[in-house]
């Protein structure tokens, strides 16, 4: 039995191709029970194509969509998320961000933390959410099983390394 989990492992050259970057990373890494997600964007995750460019609430959607897919892969749900932090790259972008937080995360009381950056990773990207969820203790080693079956499906269709 592994430490943890990466869900969905991708390299950087393949998401930042103008860049001249080579970092293994993940799009989520389960722990423990706990769900860690990377910060999402307004991008289709199968098909890294941007969504919603010039449109902060149309990205805040997918960001959300993907958390909820990302979720969903690792075993957990939206209503188990714990801690949201929240990056905008203009303060003006807040309420419109936060009203679509608003309507997927109804109900759910989590800790949040709001910033405000410079930037993000790329120039149309005006807002990142990332979240951390729990997997109850009484679905972990069904969601973990869930997991690596995903896995070797994946191996077997040599979509993974």
């Amino acid at each position: 039995m592994t430490v943890h989990d990466r869900v969905r492992p991708f390299n950087t050259a393949a998401t930042y191709p103008e860049q001249d970057l080579s970092n293994d990373l993940a799009q989520a890494v389960v722990a423990e029970g706990t769900v860690y997600l990377r910060g999402q964007i307004g991008q289709d995750l199968d098909t890294r194509e941007n969504v919603g460019v010039g449109d902060v609430a149309a990205q805040a959607e997918r960001a959300m969509a993907n958390i909820a897919m990302l979720l969903a892969e690792c075993g957990s749900r939206l209503d188990e998320i714990v801690k949201i932090t929240v990056y905008l790259t203009d303060i003006r972008f807040r309420e419109p961000v936060y009203r679509v937080m608003g309507r997927w995360l109804k109900g759910v009381h989590y800790v949040s933390t709001g910033l405000v950056v410079s930037a993000l990773a790329r120039p149309e990207w005006l807002v990142e959410i990332d979240a951390t969820a729990v997997i109850p203790a009484e679905r972990r080693a069904e969601a973990a099983a869930a997991r690596a079956a995903d896995v070797r499906a994946a191996v077997r269709d040599g979509e993974a390394a």
